[in-house]
């Protein structure tokens, strides 16, 4: 089976590429919006031809044949069509029975299924690896920017509690990071935040305007990373997307959003499609500690066009807090006590301390 990926500003047009790059036998095995709807992102797959041509001169026919039977008495134990088959089918409904437990939605869990079966891979986990590889992006924060990493989201979803864990290590990492918040209206919002940064002995700053964003950011020029959260943002106010919008057009900043996992799949792909039109990339999933769902963080990033980046899964300060890739995605969503058990051995924390990230 052959996969090609085609991208276009719409399905029309890359039905169009699929028609005439891989004919009219190809299948279309999974579908992506990117750049939150600007574009899709279309993966066929069709079947090898057989009218390869022969690479044998008709003079070289005994040749031929011995190489064939040679081929027959070696192999014979891998050519068990049947068995493959049956194994196919048992793969793919290890797989279902996964997503059916997140609440994946169906067209989601279609895409990851069809894609698995296309790898070739024996083990359910390995081929699950290997189409959320495929399907998805994975583009951790780095722990130094030229841009500012502004934290939004719904009310909620823990931005606060990630700036002060992506502040704490920052300085365990021996960096130069300066911490604004512009959550200035809810109450303890500045206070929640100031009482982690006075134990990391980072002034706290605080932007009430884009204004007084935009000479903040002036000012922290220099700093290796610069980090900014924001009040809860209701994605269904135009007026409270239009206050978040002004902010990250006050300078050089990238914002990320912070979503809750364990939200319901429509809910979290309305919530991704909203801050994808602000130009939200990266997407960072909170307390996967607590939830046991995670559907809702496929169809977001699939439905927002967004990269998976860092993860946090504990309420410590200090801790709980990692890059996400294919490997780690799949281990939540096959064996989530597993792998959280497995970030509770000092090993594991500090090699997640100490690893570093590209700019």
């Amino acid at each position: 089976m052959r996969l090609k990926t085609f991208y276009a500003k719409n399905m029309t047009e890359a039905m169009q590429q699929v028609k005439e790059t891989l004919g009219e036998d190809a299948i279309i095995v999974a579908t992506r919006d990117e750049n939150g709807g600007a574009s899709v992102r279309v993966t066929a797959a069709v079947e090898p031809a057989d009218d390869l041509p022969d690479p044998y001169p008709d003079d070289y026919e005994p040749i031929r044949n011995r190489q064939a039977q040679s081929f027959s008495n070696d192999r014979v134990d891998y050519l068990q069509y049947d068995n493959e088959e049956d194994y196919d089918g048992q793969l793919t409904e290890e797989l279902t029975d996964v997503m059916l437990r997140h609440v994946v939605p169906n067209d989601v869990m279609d895409n990851i299924l069809a894609t698995a079966a296309m790898t070739g891979l024996g083990n359910a986990e390995s081929a699950l690896i290997a189409a959320l590889d495929h399907l998805y992006s994975f583009h951790p924060v780095p722990h130094k920017s030229n841009k500012a990493m502004m934290l939004v989201g719904a009310p909620g979803a823990g931005k606060t509690l990630m700036i002060a864990k992506m502040a704490t290590q920052a300085v365990m990492n021996g960096l130069n990071v300066a911490v604004v918040t512009t959550d200035t209206v809810r109450a303890g919002g500045v206070e929640q935040l100031n009482a982690f940064t006075k134990i990391l002995k980072v002034p706290l700053q605080t932007a009430k305007t884009q204004a007084d964003l935009k000479t903040i950011l002036s000012q922290t020029k220099n700093h290796d990373i610069v980090l900014i959260d924001t009040a809860g943002t209701n994605p269904h106010d135009p007026d409270d997307m239009a206050r978040i919008a002004r902010l990250i057009d006050s300078g050089p900043v990238e914002p990320i959003l912070a979503m809750t996992a364990g939200v319901d799949a429509e809910e979290s792909s309305e919530i991704a499609r909203s801050f994808a039109l602000l130009g939200t990339k990266r997407m960072m999933a909170t307390r996967l500690d607590v939830a046991r769902r995670l559907g809702g963080l496929l169809a977001a990033a699939q439905k927002g066009g967004m990269s998976f980046c860092d993860i946090s899964f504990t309420p410590r300060v200090t801790d709980g807090i990692d890059a996400l890739d294919p490997t780690k995605l799949a281990g939540f969503l096959v064996k989530p006590d597993h792998i959280l058990k497995s970030y509770q051995t000092p090993q594991s924390q500090n090699s997640r301390k100490t690893a570093g990230r590209s700019s």
